[in-house]
């Protein structure tokens, strides 16, 4: 299971609300690889499974705007799971990938409620104006956090705390990314490993131990007993706002 996305230092400001995210589910490890870069220089939140086991117990972790499921995989295939799956999650779009164009498994794809369909080999290019297309009809941005934390604002369009009673703090993208996410969670305890793979960082603890250290320096009025952004023993983080 991998999650990516590209940041460098003068991308625009990373709004994980308006990144779409996408499953690629294939066995093929080269594909799987070379979808998740491509579809993330393109902008979207990308995870990757090899089967539909491991499909299964991501879409109990995560939510997601668009599949792009194989047919053909060991175990389960692509139209088996795409037909189950859409009993579970009837809106929730899917493209499908098949190295056989006959059209008899065309047919079985979209009568298992396929909503788009491209046979292998294909150019990343066409994948992703198919898959824009899917989106454009499908995706709605989540609304953007506009909580207060103690005297701060969160402005997350300008990545910077504001307060009418101090200067503005800036913030990092990785900061940025980690507050919103703790924001649409306030009161939820999340655990390291998600906080992790949400973000798309190394799911040490240490990595996010080290962001949370740094968040509370910045919206604690003392880091070492933190009123809003709180340790939970054993379980993780949760902002109190």
């Amino acid at each position: 299971m991998k999650l990516c996305y590209s940041i460098e230092m003068n991308d625009p400001v990373l709004d994980i609300n308006t990144m779409p995210h996408i499953l690629v589910i294939d066995d093929d490890e080269r594909l799987r690889d070379l979808l998740l870069r491509y579809l993330s220089t393109q902008g979207c939140l990308v995870m990757t499974a090899e089967n539909a086991s491991i499909a299964d117990e991501m879409l109990k972790r995560f939510e997601y705007d668009l599949l792009v499921v194989d047919v053909m995989m060991p175990g389960e295939d692509g139209i088996s799971l795409t037909r189950r799956l859409k009993q579970q999650f009837p809106q929730l779009p899917v493209l499908m990938l098949t190295a056989k164009a006959e059209t008899v498994y065309r047919i079985e794809g979209l009568e298992a409620g396929v909503d788009d369909y491209l046979s292998k080999p294909f150019e990343p290019r066409e994948l992703w104006l198919r898959l824009q297309a899917i989106l454009r009809r499908t995706f709605k941005e989540q609304p953007k956090v506009t909580k207060q934390i103690g005297v701060w604002t969160f402005d997350q369009d300008r990545r910077r705390l504001k307060s009418t009673d101090v200067a503005d703090i800036t913030l990092t993208e990785t900061e940025t990314a980690l507050l919103a996410l703790l924001m649409s969670k306030s009161g939820q305890v999340l655990n390291r490993y998600d906080l992790a793979e949400k973000l798309g960082l190394d799911a040490s603890e240490r990595t996010i131990d080290v962001q949370i250290t740094r968040l509370r320096k910045k919206i604690e009025p003392d880091p070492k007993n933190p009123r809003y952004l709180q340790t939970v023993r054993g379980k993780g983080y949760v902002l109190r706002v």
